[in-house]
């Protein structure tokens, strides 16, 4: 039997800390899920400029990661959607605590009784702080 993980996010610049929050994913169930924000979504969040890779490359390069199942685009700035749509069993945050989570987001997850697993953000990495550096 299947147990499906979602995780979701950017994945505009990949590194090491979206290799590790993947791995950590997968092992927590069978079939994962990658919610993929699209071009437009990654503008309302990160500003003019993001995403530096589109959304297609972007899907193509998580779609490559022997960790990742599927990956799913989506256009809102909050994954309530899909969480309602893929209903994990398992849904995977990296770099928040309960108390950041998106309320809509944490509401879903909760009347759906998916279990939601923490992933700390690697310290000195992000994909901000790798464009600031390339700027500089």
């Amino acid at each position: 039997m299947n147990r499906i993980v979602l995780t979701n996010g950017c994945f505009d610049a990949l590194h090491i800390g979206h290799i590790r929050l993947l791995k950590f994913a997968s092992e927590q169930g069978t079939w994962l899920v990658v919610g993929l924000n699209s071009d437009a979504s990654v503008r309302q969040l990160k500003g003019e400029g993001r995403p530096v890779n589109r959304q297609e490359w972007r899907k193509e390069a998580l779609e490559s990661i022997r960790y990742v199942n599927e990956v799913v685009i989506f256009e809102e700035t909050n994954v309530a959607r899909v969480l309602e749509e893929v209903n994990p069993e398992v849904w995977v945050k990296g770099g928040y605590t309960l108390q950041t989570l998106n309320p809509a987001e944490l509401a879903v997850a909760r009347r759906r009784c998916i279990q939601i697993r923490l992933f700390p953000a690697v310290a000195d990495i992000s994909t901000t702080l790798l464009l600031n550096k390339s700027k500089s």
